[in-house]
């Protein structure tokens, strides 16, 4: 019961109380007299409920003072640490700036060294051009002065004067193709300077209108779910096992996903294969949505990557281990690449660019041609022309021709059987620096954010 209903039926109890109570005591017998003490106590009894109804009402909303009171201060913590974040990004967008006026000066500077070359070059042509004319005059009064007299005594001057010029024009000469030469260098680096520069300037307003909406939608993301937004979320809020978990991308509904988490960071495994258990000769729609166990071998579905992909940069590491590394209990090889996977109206395109490499580590996958679009035997999307890809060799992949790249293949039972094959490709496979590899025993395909540690 709210305070004023309670507050109205204490006034309306004792009006009725006292219009019990007799104007003239003397004028009352005894037995109305005792009537009216019982509606004092009627009265009492109902003061008390009304005092305890009070005591409750008002513990209850101290109580609900204190979970408001909490959760202010939890709010207020959220608000901190997003300034904090929003400070660190500021700071970190003006160095990019100081960085790019600096490409730019460097770039004015060169351009600046390219037009005096240009004008000392012009200058060297034209004084090249008035001693020619000047060579030429002399010779045509020589032959002028040859020609009236009928002795030769001044041909071997006019041969020496001839070869001298004739040197110094191709010392000349040589001297124009050295500038020259120099001039297209410079011209050349100057470009590559100003490439460089328009290209971290947009990436640099891309990558600041990216982090701006990131804020905000990111944000609003956690606040509405309470989800991460992939792996990595999750070890930046404290988490450092690996196992199952369900995260949220952006504009995304959960899903389930395989975390591994390193010191690096956490990372959100694509594809895992170790035992041939799962069938990986599937169709668009399979690959499309995922198929397999978390707790074994699984493809995560195209969709679901590219719900991570689009939320911002992203890095694929691949880890490979064949069966003469099992057998020597080696460690798997490995690389990374810079990673974006487009949607399904763009046939889910892959670029990849390679990040890191060493000498230990071979080249698993091409990043020649960046631009693949998936396919699978019944979406013929690769490049190869007369043959599909994905039907020749079985599974989905982002397939150029038939020859490069296959982890999604048939798993080998064993290497003796893998030898008697008569088509190795259709398995498992990759290309090396040493050449065609077909006896991956393992892969594990796993994305984080580009931001993580290296």
């Amino acid at each position: 019961m709210k305070m004023p209903q309670l507050l109205i039926l204490l006034v309306t109890i004792l009006m009725h109380a006292a219009a019990g109570f007799p104007t003239d005591r003397r004028a009352l017998p005894s037995r109305d007299k005792h009537a009216s003490w019982d509606d004092v106590n009627v009265v009492a009894h109902g003061l008390l409920q009304l005092g305890q109804g009070l005591k409750e009402h008002v513990d209850k909303t101290k109580a609900q003072m204190r979970d408001v009171n909490a959760k202010l201060k939890a709010f207020n913590g959220t608000v901190a640490d997003l300034e904090k974040k929003q400070q660190e990004q500021d700071e970190a967008l003006k160095a990019r700036s100081k960085e790019v006026e600096e490409w730019e000066r460097l770039a004015a500077k060169l351009a600046e060294e390219v037009k005096v070359n240009v004008e000392e070059a012009k200058k060297q042509s034209e004084d090249l051009h008035s001693r020619m004319d000047r060579l030429e005059e002399k010779v045509d009064e020589v032959q002028v002065v040859d020609s009236n007299n009928s002795d030769h005594t001044g041909v071997p001057f006019i041969q020496r004067l001839v070869l001298a010029q004739n040197r110094r024009i191709d010392q000349l000469v040589e001297k124009i193709k050295q500038q020259q030469d120099k001039l297209e260098k410079q011209s050349l680096h100057l470009q590559a300077l100003q490439s460089k520069v328009g290209h971290k300037r947009v990436k640099s307003h891309r990558r600041r209108d990216e982090e701006t909406a990131l804020r905000g939608e990111a944000e609003h993301s956690k606040i509405t779910s309470g989800l991460a937004r992939d792996c990595h979320d999750l070890f930046v809020q404290g988490q450092r096992d690996s196992g199952i978990y369900t995260i949220q991308p952006e504009s995304s509904q959960p899903f389930n996903v395989l975390c591994e988490m390193t010191s690096e960071g956490g990372w959100t495994v694509i594809q895992k294969r170790l035992d041939g258990s799962q069938n990986f000769n599937q169709l668009w729609e399979s690959y499309k949505r995922g198929f397999g166990s978390l707790n074994g071998e699984f493809w995560l579905g195209l969709e679901n990557i590219h719900s991570l992909s689009k939320q911002g940069q992203y890095v694929l590491q691949v880890e490979l281990s064949d069966w003469a590394e099992e057998q020597q209990q080696q460690q798997p090889a490995a690389a990374r690449y810079r990673f974006q996977l487009e949607g399904e109206e763009q046939k889910f395109t892959l670029h990849l660019e390679e990040e890191s490499s060493s000498e230990v580590q071979e080249k698993i996958m091409t990043t020649g041609a960046s631009g693949l679009p998936f396919s699978t035997a019944d979406r013929d999307n690769d490049l190869a022309a007369d043959v599909n890809c994905a039907e020749l060799l079985s599974g989905g992949w982002w397939f150029s021709g038939c020859g490069e790249s296959n982890l999604n293949g048939r798993y080998p039972r064993r290497p003796s059987a893998l030898r008697r094959q008569q088509n190795r490709r259709q398995g498992m496979f990759w290309t090396s620096t040493k050449g065609p590899n077909s006896s991956v025993k393992t892969t594990l395909l796993k994305i984080a954010p580009a931001t993580i540690k290296q």
